[in-house]
């Protein structure tokens, strides 16, 4: 069996969520140039605070969260081809002169990319719009395939039960692998629905 340690629905997969997402109510200033999205949970959480936030151009790390954007009706300006906050950093630079940027994020941030661009003459606000949290599990399974998705839910599904000999992990990214004390299978493609193809070869 296949464990996607997420709420997002695919076929052939069970949905094991370990994480859940609270988001803050705090006032913005979004008077900027540019909005900078990490992930869709930047997205849904702005959103939830200001309609103002779609007229503002916003740079996205990965198609996932350029989508998100477009369904809520925001304005994607550029997408990031490295699905990492460092590397994104680096592409902003290269593709846009230094300007005003706001940037809704997690309450933690594993990348650098606040202080990259600040060392690179951009402005950027960052506020913390949402705060994941681990989710208690209503049942452990005693095998199967774990795809993880972050390093939260690597976090939290280690919080609840020892890692065992008839688990099997594939990790979205090298990022969320660094955080995962043992074998791992790393996707070559940072996205679910490739992490799935992976655990199906298992």
């Amino acid at each position: 069996m296949i464990y996607l340690l997420s709420n997002q629905k695919f076929d052939e997969v069970v949905n094991l969520p370990v994480i859940e997402i609270e988001y803050k109510n705090i006032e913005v200033d979004l008077n900027v140039d540019y909005l900078l999205f990490t992930s869709k949970n930047g997205v849904i959480g702005l959103d939830k605070i200001s309609n103002k936030w779609k007229n503002i151009p916003a740079i996205c790390i990965g198609n996932p969260t350029a989508d998100k954007v477009k369904e809520l009706g925001g304005k994607v300006e550029y997408i990031a081809k490295n699905s990492y906050g460092d590397e994104l950093a680096k592409e902003i630079i290269q593709n846009f002169e230094p300007s005003k940027i706001f940037f809704p994020r997690a309450k933690k941030v594993l990348s650098n990319i606040v202080q990259v661009l600040k060392q690179n003459s951009f402005i950027v606000i960052d506020k913390i719009i949402y705060e994941t949290k681990c989710k208690k599990l209503d049942f452990i399974p005693k095998e199967g395939v774990f795809i993880f998705t972050s390093p939260s839910t690597i976090k939290c599904f280690l919080s609840q039960t020892k890692w065992k000999s008839t688990y099997k992990a594939v990790a979205i990214g090298t990022k969320t692998a660094s955080f995962f004390d043992g074998d791992i299978i790393i996707s070559d493609i940072q996205s679910i629905e490739n992490c799935i193809k992976i655990a199906k070869k298992l």
